[in-house]
């Protein structure tokens, strides 16, 4: 869900490209016969990846240490800023990355994505008799994650007031909620989160767009996504999903 803007893609996708000529990455057999796989998030991105004290949990951080008892080996947490994740994914520092990236054409020129271990979309959220839809957004303000397809698809719409970027959802969150702007876009799994949190402070309203969500791999490493694939798949037939899905969401969140 959190792909890049359009202007920070092309940027990010020309450094991505130089990153991957220069090292390789860990094959499958590589990360089985080392016993351990290190998979990085952001750890800023609730109720997805999120530190609840020192604790690292959420959706993802459950599902990826589920996917590493289903391969068998144990796994290494790796957080970092959003903006970073994928820089640190071609130099190496870890093996794969999940943390809600949206599949798009600009980010599938730089790396691999596993199958969509979730759908979603941006939605609308703003408090109660604020913007529900899009054509609401004309000349109200809006704060959104810089970085992300939250942003480009704000800056779609047409008459959008001004529009204000923070370095975390929680800090767009955090404007809307202290009266700064009228609304604020992001994972509408993130907005339901919210508007439950917020116990009727809150009200979730459309879509900008839907999108798939898959885990980015280095690009070329096959074996790692076809692993994930088949690791992902099992998780989704034997019931573990299902079953942390509908822990976090009430729902069962899968592409379908």
């Amino acid at each position: 869900m959190k792909g890049l803007s359009t202007k920070t893609a092309l940027v990010s996708l020309t450094t991505l490209a130089l990153l991957a000529t220069t090292a390789q990455a860990r094959t499958w057999d590589a990360i089985k016969q080392s016993g351990t796989i290190k998979i990085a998030t952001e750890g800023a991105f609730v109720p997805f990846n999120y530190f609840e004290g020192k604790k690292l949990t959420g959706f993802e951080v459950d599902l990826g240490t589920a996917l590493g008892k289903q391969m068998g080996v144990k796994v290494e947490w790796v957080t970092q800023p959003f903006d970073n994740l994928l820089i640190g994914l071609n130099q190496d520092r870890y093996d794969f990355v999940i943390a809600s990236h949206g599949i798009t054409p600009e980010r599938q020129k730089a790396v691999d994505f596993s199958n969509p271990h979730y759908c979603t979309g941006g939605a609308i959220v703003a408090k109660v008799g604020g913007p529900k839809t899009v054509a609401d957004l004309k000349g109200k303000s809006v704060a959104v994650q810089v970085g992300t397809t939250y942003l480009d698809g704000v800056q779609k719409v047409a008459g959008v007031g001004k529009v204000s970027t923070f370095p975390k959802d929680t800090d767009a969150q955090a404007a809307l909620m202290g009266g700064r702007v009228d609304a604020w876009v992001s994972d509408k799994f993130v907005g339901l989160d919210a508007v439950k949190a917020q116990k009727g402070k809150l009200q979730l309203g459309d879509l900008l767009f839907q999108e798939k969500d898959g885990m980015p791999v280095k690009k070329g490493n096959t074996t790692l996504t076809t692993q994930l694939n088949l690791a992902l798949a099992a998780l989704q037939s034997n019931g573990t999903y299902a079953k942390l899905s509908q822990q976090y969401f009430a729902q069962d969140i899968r592409c379908k």
